[in-house]
């Protein structure tokens, strides 16, 4: 903390959308050490936890270890030691029942274009790289995150998804559980000509209703203090408000960027 007084490690887990967190590990907390090899194994074995994974036989031993384990080794590794820890905010790392959002602080060094594309491993804190190497975790071949679209395209699931912010920096990993939905082209013509509405998943309505229970009489909120409240990104809180505006459940006060909601 001397060195790096920005530096903050945070897990939220929301499976449960009534509770604000399940489960919640901070590096601030003072109940455990708060350093970057506890919260690496601590915060694997959440993220692992729930995963619905066929196991394989090798002859008659079980393994358990699979492609979308040692994806998310990877992928969290990468948090890690591609942090900028001079940058505020901290880590981030948010679990719910479909998705896992990995957050850290700084740019991309190679461009975004050319961590999808793999094959340069340009490491911002080398001498982590090198400590998670040694005890067997980490790539050095800059194929990390091309290995991590492969787990995923194998599976089945939506493409991960790898958002740049600026000022500050910060680099977001999106992974989903969610199946690909295949729609022929014939299929697609038709469902367009009847006129048919996307359906409210019940994780929506989940949410819509987290954002109700929160939301008080006569206050307005910004777009991005729901999505704080709810974890989840602004363009996911603008659906919910958009489709609670319609129900008439809350009211939009103001234009674009000053937009602001209230309860009706």
């Amino acid at each position: 903390m001397y060195e790096f007084p920005e530096y903050f490690l945070d897990y939220r887990e929301i499976l449960d959308p009534s509770i604000r967190w399940t489960d919640r590990l901070q590096s601030s907390s003072g109940d455990w050490t708060g350093n970057l090899f506890d919260f690496f194994f601590r915060v694997y074995g959440k993220v692992v936890k729930d995963l619905k994974i066929p196991f394989k036989l090798e002859g008659i031993t079980r393994v358990d270890d699979t492609p979308v384990h040692k994806a998310l080794r990877e992928a969290l590794a990468n948090c890690l030691v591609n942090t900028d820890f001079y940058v505020p905010r901290g880590i981030v790392i948010r679990k719910d029942e479909e998705t896992i959002v990995m957050e850290n602080p700084g740019s991309i060094r190679t461009g975004k274009e050319q961590m999808l594309k793999g094959g340069i491993s340009d490491p911002r804190n080398k001498a982590l790289m090198k400590m998670f190497n040694l005890i067997g975790i980490g790539e050095r071949a800059g194929s990390g995150v091309p290995d991590i679209y492969s787990a995923w395209e194998r599976q089945g699931w939506e493409q991960p998804e790898v958002i740049e912010e600026y000022g500050p920096d910060r680099t977001i990993l999106k992974l989903s559980f969610v199946k690909k939905v295949a729609i022929k082209s014939g299929d697609k013509k038709v469902a367009i000509k009847s006129g048919d509405k996307k359906k409210v998943t019940k994780k929506t309505e989940r949410q819509m209703e987290t954002v109700l229970e929160y939301m008080l009489p006569d206050k307005e909120y910004k777009t991005s203090e729901i999505a704080e409240v709810i974890g989840v990104k602004e363009s996911r809180a603008r659906v919910l408000v958009n489709e609670l505006a319609k129900r008439n459940k809350i009211k939009a006060i103001g234009k674009n960027k000053g937009r602001r909601y209230k309860i009706k």
